[in-house]
């Protein structure tokens, strides 16, 4: 029988376990072997604007007529408007203002969602998607719904094309309350763009065939929608409330302009209601974007 060192016997015993140890660890490493998820990029916003700030003083004198005629203490009161309650600054935030003119109340209001996907396989661009996918869902628009003939691009004509999102969107948390979740379809989404006997919309001079309908908008954010409610039907009242909401990346803006007149038989202009909540929208987009 061959005599073998003993020195050389702890040598072979070293190298083998080594070369056993090695095979194991090769092993694991090819069972647990994944591909590496890449986290969805953050939202392009981390924080929100001052929302009472947010709206130049000349341009809530001119949504809010009558009230720079108020007396000094009176007219600061109005222009600084009454911050939102809210328990999250950094996700959501909003201002809200009021003015009584002798022939009609106009009320201005806007909201800011920042919307964080807490899932890391989800963009916050892709989250903040659905929740304006459900408040366009929920104004009773469509991204399947068809222009007419006639219809003009990027000029907030009636026909307007645009890019709506998808319609199985989760519902969103907004403590605010969602204006566009109580609208009545029936009313405010139909090709009239009124509920019927709506008259048409705006003064004496303004038919039925002028009235502008809810529609998704182009050229405003990431994606916009415009949702014109008239007065329900049997109201003793004339109120009619447009509301413009637009996405821009992970930020949700809401702007809410409702004029309620002093006398019944007086309608509020919807054109003019439109016109200037778009141009306040547009404002907004222009200020998160600088």
């Amino acid at each position: 029988m061959a005599y073998v060192p003993g020195v050389a016997l702890l040598a072979a015993l070293v190298v083998g376990c080594s070369a056993g140890s090695d095979s194991n660890a090769n092993g694991a490493d090819s069972k647990a072997g994944s591909p590496t998820v890449t986290p969805a990029p953050p939202g392009k916003y981390l924080t929100l604007p001052a929302p009472c700030r947010a709206v130049p003083r000349g341009t809530l004198k001119d949504l809010l007529p009558g009230a720079a005629e108020l007396p000094g203490d009176q007219q600061e009161k109005v222009f600084r408007g009454s911050a939102s309650v809210t328990y999250d600054t950094d996700r959501k935030v909003g201002c809200s203002w009021k003015s009584d003119a002798p022939n009609a109340t106009r009320s201005l209001s806007i909201d800011f969602e920042r919307v964080v996907s807490y899932d890391p396989a989800v963009s916050d661009d892709d989250r903040a998607d659905t929740v304006y996918a459900k408040k366009e869902k929920a104004a009773g628009l469509s991204s399947s719904a068809t222009p007419g003939p006639d219809a003009e691009k990027n000029t907030g004509t009636p026909g307007e094309k645009g890019k709506g999102k998808g319609a199985d969107a989760e519902k969103p948390e907004d403590p605010a309350g969602d204006a566009t979740a109580s609208a009545d379809p029936s009313s405010s989404s139909s090709p009239s763009g009124g509920a019927a006997g709506d008259g048409g919309a705006g003064d004496s001079s303004t038919g039925p065939e002028d009235a502008l309908p809810s529609r998704v908008l182009d050229n405003l954010g990431d994606a916009a929608f415009l949702h014109d409610l008239p007065t329900r039907a049997g109201s003793t009242t004339q109120q009619r409330t447009v509301s413009v909401v637009f996405r821009t990346s992970n930020v949700v803006v809401t702007v809410r302009y409702a004029e309620q007149p002093a006398l019944v038989t007086q309608v509020p202009d919807s054109k003019e209601l439109q016109e200037k909540a778009q141009a306040l929208a547009r404002k907004l987009a222009e200020t998160l974007s600088e």
